[in-house]
């Protein structure tokens, strides 16, 4: 058995709950080398060749963003009890990320409800943007999660 802090389970959770991460910087490096293994298109892995590409430059993999996010909602979300991820909805790319981007993700709690087949889990919708430090918000999504009720382990 691990020794971790008790997570907070469905019934403690409050519709409105809102968290911010600390910002990440998203370097070159770091863009191409995910882009190499999972999404190898010539303007996520070619500086140069990015130059001439719609978009000016080098820029991240909508894959990367969302494996960002995850990583990011861990830190931010991860003392909740989850069961397990159900869907991601309404998932958009709003604007291109670029190296030296500095990313900050926000989360909001915007529906619980208790599931309708297991009363030892509830539905938990959440509603994420991730946003730059210019202030554009460059991936929005909704996640909706089984979180464990009943008293902690």
């Amino acid at each position: 058995m691990t020794d971790r802090q008790p997570r907070r389970r469905f019934d403690e959770l409050v519709v409105g709950e809102r968290r911010q991460s600390p910002p990440i910087v998203l370097d070159e490096q770091a863009i191409i080398a995910f882009a190499r293994q999972f999404d190898p298109q010539w303007f996520h892995v070619d500086r140069d060749a990015a130059m001439q590409s719609a978009f000016g430059g080098l820029i991240a993999s909508g894959a990367h963003l969302i494996a960002i996010w995850r990583r990011m909602d861990h830190d931010l979300n991860g003392d909740i009890d989850y069961y397990c991820g159900v869907a991601i909805e309404d998932l958009r790319f709003r604007m291109a990320v670029r190296p030296g981007d500095s990313l900050t993700l926000e989360s909001e709690i915007v529906a619980c409800r208790p599931s309708s087949s297991d009363p030892g889990r509830g539905l938990v919708t959440q509603a994420y943007r991730m946003v730059s430090g210019k202030g554009d918000v460059v991936l929005e999504l909704r996640a909706i999660n089984l979180v464990y009720r009943g008293a902690g382990a």
